[in-house]
């Protein structure tokens, strides 16, 4: 039996390291109840307490866990231990701005979703809003979200799939970020029950 007593042929760990609103995550769980995903999210981990994505995730009968640890090494440590309770089929990253340290990189499958189309406008410091004023002014036709496994360098991971994105002469930082959070959840939701498929 899961830990929140849902089923599902994916078992699913989410990281939040940020105080993010935690839409993404809401998109899955809305895929879920919707029957849509045939999967179950046992838990959403972040490091700030007044995170939404950990109520979000309350709301719907999930455990969450918030990380005490501060430094890579301790954070990998403290996360190892605590995820030995949970049947973790797949870790997902989202707003997780740390690196993942190795006893986590060995023992399980991670998966981070990126606002760009990597390699381009990856790696440390590109994360949210900063992607996108980066894509604006670096005049490109086209940005987009990536997701791909996660190692032990930023935004290096193997490729899993990307969604491409046009950007508007009209575009602004705002107005880029909204589409490409967009595609993120439509794309996740995709890959998800792709795993799904694989793991039956």
């Amino acid at each position: 039996m899961y830990p929140n007593g849902k089923e599902g042929f994916l078992c699913t760990i989410w990281l939040y390291l940020h105080r993010g609103n935690g839409t993404t995550l809401q998109s899955i769980i809305d895929a879920i109840e919707n029957k849509v995903l045939d999967a179950n999210i046992c838990l959403v981990v972040s490091d700030h307490e007044d995170a939404y994505a950990l109520q979000r995730a309350r709301n719907f009968g999930i455990a969450t866990y918030i990380i005490t640890s501060k430094t890579t090494k301790e954070m990998d440590e403290e996360l190892a231990v605590k995820l030995q309770k949970y049947p973790v089929d797949l870790i997902v990253l989202a707003g997780y701005l740390r690196m993942i340290g190795n006893r986590l990189l060995e023992k399980y499958t991670i998966i981070n979703t990126h606002p760009s189309l990597l390699p381009k406008f990856g790696g440390k410091g590109m994360y949210g809003m900063n992607v996108h004023r980066a894509v604006i002014e670096a005049g490109e036709e086209y940005s987009g979200v990536t997701l791909h496994y996660v190692n032990n360098e930023y935004d290096k991971g193997n490729m899993i799939r990307q969604t491409k994105v046009k950007v508007e002469p009209t575009d602004t930082a705002e107005t880029l970020s909204a589409k490409v959070q967009k595609a993120e959840k439509m794309q996740l939701v995709e890959a998800l029950q792709e795993f799904v498929r694989e793991k039956k």
